[in-house]
């Protein structure tokens, strides 16, 4: 099976290039029968044979060394989160420990800073993608997800499945192609993660869009970027997030979003904890549901 991805993750790689850029003369003319380089080209630009880069392709390689998946990772110009998910497929980079079949449990101290961020919406995910626990605004922010049970909150289950997601992320495909690249990479860091294994499947089955996205082999991780969101009481915001990953628990990634001070967007924010505070107070007693 390990083979077989480096195999379908090169080809996808090797298909996305061209001659023009990566700097091979094209011949004036002469008609290309193959999508993106071929794989001689590839294995030229490697220095290894062809006869080898197409065992690589076919999974009958063997074990590649190093030095090979460095040249290719150049051939191809992978990036250097690209470069890692290649060495991981390859077995040759230290493989995370597998943690699906047992979520990590939030310590004390960091649940309460998680809690008393009152301005930035953020939630602590486990090494299934699926979410651990949010603070009240992030729960005001994402009502949709927050209130469902434990073991189906996970963003990207949500956002490829809800249709109210699509409502929800303005940018919605480029959100959940971002997601796909995730679950692609995790998928490669833990391989007998059967959780993931197992929503892999039912996104195969549920999406219309995820095969397609799957089969391009495409991996990123950002660490921070911008998301805009459509509320359904506050109306847009433009929130810039940021991951962090605790030393002592480097199975959690705490995703916190915040809006720029002074922004329309921060004043929404206000606005809906806000309003979220007036209708906590206003609640009947036993109405807050535990999630």
């Amino acid at each position: 099976m390990a083979n077989k991805e480096l195999g379908d993750f090169l080809r996808a790689r090797r298909t996305g290039l061209t001659p023009e850029e990566i700097g091979l003369p094209v011949e004036l003319g002469v008609g290309r029968r193959v999508t993106g380089l071929r794989r001689a080209e590839v294995a030229r630009l490697a220095g290894v044979s062809a006869e080898y880069y197409t065992r690589l392709e076919q999974g009958r390689a063997g074990q590649a060394s190093e030095q090979v998946l460095l040249a290719l990772s150049d051939a191809l110009r992978l990036d250097d989160v690209e470069r890692r998910h290649l060495f991981t497929l390859a077995g040759t980079a230290s493989r995370a420990r597998d943690r699906g079949e047992h979520s990590a449990r939030l310590r004390p101290a960091m649940r309460q800073v998680l809690e008393s961020m009152d301005l930035c919406p953020a939630y602590v995910r486990d090494g299934n993608l699926e979410i651990v626990a949010g603070n009240a605004l992030w729960a005001l922010v994402f009502p949709d997800i927050a209130t469902l049970p434990r073991r189906e909150r996970n963003m990207v289950r949500w956002t490829l499945l809800d249709p109210r997601a699509r409502l929800v992320w303005c940018d919605w495909e480029r959100v959940a192609r971002d997601y796909v690249h995730v679950l692609r990479l995790a998928a490669a860091d833990q391989p007998r993660n059967q959780r993931i294994t197992n929503l892999i499947g039912e996104l195969m089955v549920r999406s219309p869009e995820f095969p397609a996205w799957w089969s391009e082999h495409r991996v990123h991780e950002r660490s921070t970027g911008r998301k805009r969101i459509h509320h359904h009481i506050v109306g847009d915001l433009e929130l810039q997030f940021e991951i962090f990953t605790p030393v002592a628990d480097p199975s959690l990634s705490m995703l916190v979003y915040s809006a720029p001070t002074g922004s329309p967007s921060e004043e929404r924010l206000r606005l809906l904890a806000s309003w979220g505070s007036e209708h906590t107070a206003t609640a009947p007693r036993g109405a807050d549901a535990d999630s």
